[in-house]
């Protein structure tokens, strides 16, 4: 099991009552555990005499180990007698050669220094066991001091290198046991904490830990671990020898380690030179303050004064028995006891402590990460990120892995920047890792409060790794290698585009919690979003416009059921309510485009039984035929006859549209039996349910061009800003850097968003106090700067607004700011959330207004009121709600706009209408031209309904638009225009959205008097198979013949459709899929090309239906006909086509009464016929099962002719079956 050191907080230290240096008293021990000991030897001098039974005695000890009880009991009796130092140590060094022996001493020695924190599982709460937990942590730091010694190190070395000479093939499991037994008592010894307080080292001195790491540089340890860490046969130990790695460097700095042996830096010695300046300035400061407040002739007798305008407990003023001098520092608290701190609520201890190591430790570790970087790093990064994302890793392993990441980044920033070093961890999916583990890590200290100390350790890790991300990439900028630099901007490309990237340190600042995160993360955080924004600053300067994704939550209403007056409508009134009603369901009825989507009328989860229900569903048509709502009550009724089809209830399957809609008159004037609702409910109870509204949040994701100005607007937050007032209260502890970052952030607030009243807090005003009476502020000249440049902002608004002495009490948001700044009640105009009252001036107009415009027909009450009210602006639901307030309307839903109100026309606006109908109806898009020259903007479908109830239109297919499609040469031209684009072409007008498609139609009506006259689209397919026909293809287009037919059956039978590959078999198939010209016939049919880099083979599309795929079958067939029967057609000489039509006619029937007998079984199959040059292009012959979106033709011209070609049909092919002519509406289906 492994131990996280960067989980749980430290244990409080306290003083131990054992001895942990001498022999414990014998008589304290346990009499079996004693005489165990007693039986492993005896040292003498500097041998060790091993007793015979001294394996048996190990064993023993492991046995004893294992049982012992919950305070450890055995652990610290072996502790106290110093078993470890005495007798297995000696042991370990001087009896390696006895090999069970030596197995059996490295497991005890496991299991003895195994951490206090495994042991008990977490730091105990309960004082008894907190004092055992800490003895058990005193013993383990006495065997981290015996270790301390190159004997010890030197023995593990060499066995552990003589077990990795072994091959694969060699090694037995015994041997890689030891091999993870030694990994994990290294690890044990470095795990174990410094004891600081019995240390007492300074920096640049060699403390316990430098002595052990001393031994493991002379022992040739660490050469071992950048074996395992670079060998692809030792794979297995990676997370072993990463974790030995982090306990070696856990008390390092990495920008200083990487300085070691190269003198001072220059940055680094001005750091000092400035820190000692500012010490030495204060205690200046001090000395000479000192020396004024010393009078010339000493007094004997200190005085007594009377402080006016200070009380003192009772109503007397002060009275002060010290000298002037002191009472600058007088404060009602002196003499008081402090006020004890709960422990739930004290600030965080900081976790980690950096120190200076001694300087041939620094020096050796610094040779040793630069062999790691140059060797291991990414080779290992790698391995263990795999181990992580298959779970093959322990829990929490990922601390390690962030934890490598931030060092050995940072450290390769420090000592020569070489981004290839770190190029495994120098990715996207890096930052997303991060990200992912850090907004666990957020979201776990918010849920598991017991546990939140240790989340916001880990999430402090995850912080440094996305803080060292940035660090790197803002380095790459600086690169003089434009390679470098362009993945840079790539990386930073995708990071500013997503939007977890940048809400993540908002969230954090909102969150922060000092109680469980420490100061020093709240420092990495404001580092780090300073850099962040810095960089999106630069890049979003460099750019222009950045266009970044949005996510927005949208609101979907759910249909809540209609509610109705207590009276129900007389049948009078129904029969009068009912032809406005029959003549939109005619309409929605006719037009299938108009049907709206699927209802459900049942709930099989319902208590309620299924009669009920169907009760119910009949009762929710007639509401919704009351309503108006005549589409849904038509999607419902459809829905409903689907649920119960038996008895024909709600009409049978396969109904005509008469007797739907006669279906629907009887439903509407039925006298249906309601449920009564309740009636004691209260006028105010009635309004709020009104209003509710239940909402389904869908999430949107979009894109929207980035303004950093608003994207630093979510920083002016009171949240935040207690966070960097808190971290800049230690001012003083502060780096340069650190305040740097805060003074920026506040700046940005005050000065770049003009929101210096937001800095406008007591607390932070105490700060600049302190600060600019502090001896050493010439120091923090930044700090001193802003201070001034605040106050002075300050005091400026304070002569116009006397308020602000009272604002600076409390935290402010924006709009009190812009209150403070503007005036109060500057933002009762502008925002909607604070809502003017009502003077009673207002409410007697309102009364006014309404009475007399509330019988008025035509016109909408509300709007009326709104346009004559002369009070401040009110919006509509304002003023609604507002008469209901007043008693004047009973409810909100009185004021609802019908639609009899939004589509009233004008005298005027209808002739305009005719005007513009009688201009544009022999155009090709009637209603398009119309809806872009008509005055008054209204919906497609509101001008739709005004031509047919003028008479204009006698259907709503008169309105459609007539689409052609685009003529394609019938040879490939040489250069630009190749087969390659041509096919492309069609797959991109298959995936092209419904807005786009009518976009390209317009284009192409207009660059379509530019486009030559060189024969239609079915023309071109006829010649290409009549060319390949005569090259030799015939036996390729009869296998693609069957293979259609087959896929249309498939297809048919299963119900479902996916695209199906077509694969050649034979070589003269093969030949016949690269030739260019039978290329062109299969995009011409509809089938899609490869695609590049990830397919082979030529694809039938899933959205052709079965009755597609015959048709482009039986247009094959009928060219082979076509090419017995009559020769080839040139499509050069126009003139020729009107009198070869008829023929063409003919032969095409005996075509079809050819291919009939194979597919005559299929039900109401028609195969299509020739597609007149001289109608439109969307005239295209389709059976009844067509795809879904269609749309009869019915005029009496058309039909004669249909009905003329039908029998001239029949005649020749009696097994066919009348054909009807469909315009057929393209549309993209999903594959």
């Amino acid at each position: 099991m492994r131990v996280h050191r960067f989980c749980l907080p430290p244990p409080p230290a306290s003083h131990c009552s054992w001895p942990l240096h001498g022999r414990v008293d014998l008589s304290m021990m346990n009499c079996e555990l004693l005489s165990t000991c007693s039986a492993l030897g005896y040292l003498e001098g500097d041998t060790y005499h091993r007793e015979p039974d001294c394996l048996e005695s190990v064993k023993d000890l492991i046995r004893y180990l294992r049982h012992e009880d919950e305070t450890r009991d055995v652990r610290q009796q072996l502790g106290a007698a110093q078993i470890l130092q005495s007798d297995l140590l000696p042991i370990l060094t001087q009896h390696r050669q006895d090999k069970p022996l030596f197995d059996a001493v490295i497991r005890l020695m496991v299991n003895l220094t195994q951490p206090a924190l495994l042991c008990f599982g977490s730091v105990p709460k309960e004082p008894s066991l907190r004092h055992h937990f800490l003895q058990v942590l005193a013993y383990l730091q006495a065997y981290k001091e015996a270790f301390a010694n190159e004997k010890a190190f030197g023995v593990l070395s060499e066995t552990l290198y003589e077990l990795l000479q072994l091959g694969w093939e060699e090694r037995q499991e015994e041997d890689n046991l030891l091999i993870e037994r030694v990994l994990l008592l290294v690890r044990n010894i470095l795990h174990v904490p410094a004891d600081l307080d019995q240390e007492k080292r300074i920096d640049d001195d060699a403390s316990v830990h430098d002595r052990l790491l001393w031994a493991v540089h002379l022992s040739g340890l660490d050469d071992l671990l950048l074996f395992l860490a670079s060998s692809t046969a030792e794979q297995q130990w990676s997370l072993h020898v990463l974790e030995i790695i982090s306990l070696m460097f856990r008390d390092q700095n990495p920008e200083q380690l990487a300085g070691v042996g190269q003198g001072r830096l220059a940055q680094e010695q001005s750091r000092d030179v400035a820190e000692l300046a500012a010490l030495r300035q204060r205690e200046m400061e001090e000395k000479r303050a000192r020396a004024l407040q010393r009078g010339n002739r000493h007094s004997r007798f200190g005085g007594s004064y009377i402080v006016q305008g200070l009380k003192s407990i009772g109503e007397r003023d002060l009275i002060f028995h010290k000298g002037l001098h002191n009472l600058r520092n007088y404060s009602s608290d002196l003499g008081k006891q402090p006020q004890r701190v709960p422990t739930r609520r004290q600030a965080a201890r900081e976790l980690s402590v950096q120190r200076r190591s001694a300087l041939n430790v620094r020096l050796f570790l610094r040779d040793f990460c630069l062999e790691f970087l140059e060797n291991c790093y990414n080779r290992l990064m790698g391995l263990v990120k795999d181990n992580l994302l298959r779970e093959k890793a322990q829990q929490h392993d990922e601390t390690y892995y962030m934890w490598a990441l931030a060092f050995f980044m940072a450290f390769n920033r420090a000592a020569s920047f070489r981004p290839g070093l770190v190029s495994e961890t120098l990715s996207v999916r890096t930052f997303h890792f991060i990200e992912q583990n850090l907004t666990g890590y957020y979201e776990m200290m918010l849920t598991d409060r017991k546990e939140a100390a240790s989340w916001a350790c880990r999430m402090h890790l995850a912080l440094k790794a996305y803080q060292e991300l940035l660090a790197t990439v803002n380095e790459m900028d600086m690169s003089p290698d434009e390679a470098v630099r362009e993945s840079s901007r790539i990386i930073k490309n995708n990071i500013f585009y997503v939007m977890e990237y940048r809400e993540l340190f908002l969230a954090l600042f909102r969150k922060f919690d000092e109680r469980c995160q420490s100061r020093s993360l709240l420092r990495d955080l404001v580092e780090t979003t300073h850099l962040f924004l810095k960089m999106l600053e630069r890049f979003c300067r460099t750019r222009g416009n950045l266009v970044v994704q949005n996510k927005q939550k949208k609101r979907k209403k759910k249909n809540k059921p209609i509610a109705f007056d207590n009276v129900p409508p007389s049948p009078g009134q129904r029969e009068a309510m009912w032809p406005s009603l029959a003549e939109q369901l005619q309409c929605y009825t006719q037009d299938p485009e108009l049907s709206l989507e699927f209802m459900i009328p049942f709930d099989a989860a319902s208590e309620v039984p299924v009669e009920e229900q169907r009760a119910e569903a009949m009762v929710q048509i007639q509401d919704f035929l009351l309503a108006g709502q005549a589409p849904q009550a038509l999607t419902l009724l459809r829905s409903a006859r689907e649920v119960w089809p038996e008895r024909d209830v709600f009409g049978f399957q396969g109904i005509f549209p008469e007797e739907e809609l006669q279906l629907l008159k009887q439903i509407f004037c039925a006298p249906l039996p309601r449920q009564q609702g309740p009636e004691d409910q209260g006028a105010e109870e009635e309004e709020e349910e009104e209003e509710e509204e239940e909402e389904l949040q869908v999430v949107l994701v979009l894109e929207k061009e980035f303004n950093f100005l608003d994207y630093l607007k979510r920083f002016a937050n009171s949240t935040v800003l207690r966070a960097y007032v808190l971290l800049l209260r230690n001012y003083w502890q502060n780096s340069a850097h650190t305040n740097h970052c805060v003074v920026k952030m506040l700046h940005r607030l005050a000065h770049d968003l003009k929101m210096e009243a937001l800095l406008f807090q007591l607390s932070l005003f105490c700060l600049f106090n302190r600060l600019l009476s502090d001896p050493a502020a010439g120091a923090y000249k930044e700090l001193v700067t802003f201070a001034k440049y605040i106050l002075g902002k300050f005091f400026a608004l304070a002569a116009v607004n006397q308020k602000a002495f009272v604002e600076l009490l409390f935290w402010k948001n924006t709009s009190v700011v812009r209150e403070m700044t503007e005036g109060y009640g500057s933002l009762d105009g502008g925002s909607s959330s604070r809502k003017p009252a009502w003077s009673l001036e207002e409410e007697a107009q309102l009364q006014e207004l309404y009475l007399a415009h509330k019988d008025v027909e035509g016109q909408d009450v509300v709007d009326t009121i709104m346009a004559h009210l002369k009070t401040a602006p009110r919006t509509r639901n304002q003023v609604i709600h507002h008469l209901v307030r007043l008693g004047l309307a009973g409810s909100v839903r009185d004021f609802q706009r019908k639609g009899s109100n939004i589509v009233l026309w004008t005298e005027d606006q209808e002739l305009e209408l005719r005007r513009l109908f009688e201009e544009f109806q022999d155009s090709d898009d009637i209603l398009g031209h119309i809806m872009k020259n008509v005055t008054a903007k209204r919906s497609r479908a509101r001008i739709v309904d005004k031509l047919l109830a003028l008479g204009l239109v006698a259907k709503r297919q008169q309105l459609y638009k007539k689409r052609q499609k685009k003529l394609v040469p019938l040879s490939l031209p040489n250069g630009a225009e190749s087969l390659k684009d041509f096919c492309q072409e069609d797959l991109e007008e298959e995936n092209l959205t419904e807005e786009e498609s009518e976009e390209n139609e317009e284009k192409e009506e207009e660059s379509k008097e530019k486009q030559t006259s060189q024969g239609s689209s079915v023309l071109l397919t006829e010649n290409l198979g009549q060319s390949l026909h005569q090259g030799g293809f015939s036996t390729p287009l009869l296998w693609l013949q069957n293979c259609l037919f087959q896929v249309a059956d498939d297809r048919e039978e299963d119900g479902c459709s996916q695209a199906v590959p077509l694969v050649p078999l034979t070589e003269e198939n093969e030949e016949a899929m690269e030739n260019e010209q039978f290329q062109q016939l299969l995009c011409k049919i509809g089938l899609r090309p490869p695609a590049s880099g990830q397919e082979t083979f030529w694809r039938i599309p899933a959205k052709l239906s079965p009755t597609q795929l015959r048709r482009a079958a039986a247009s094959l067939s009928q060219l082979e006909e076509e090419e017995k029967v009559q020769p080839r057609l040139d499509p050069e000489v126009p003139g020729e086509q009107g009198l070869q039509e008829e023929h063409q006619k003919k032969d095409q029937a005996q075509a079809l009464r050819a291919l009939l007998p194979a597919w005559k079984k299929k039900a109401g199959l028609v195969f299509p016929a020739v597609i007149s040059e001289e109608g439109t292009a969307g005239e295209k012959e389709q059976l009844k099962l067509a795809p879904k979106k269609r749309q009869l033709l019915d005029s009496d011209e058309e039909q004669e002719g249909d009905e003329g070609r039908s029998k001239a049909t029949e005649l020749e092919a009696p097994g066919i079956q009348k054909k009807k002519r469909f315009q057929i509406e393209d549309e993209d289906e999903s594959d």
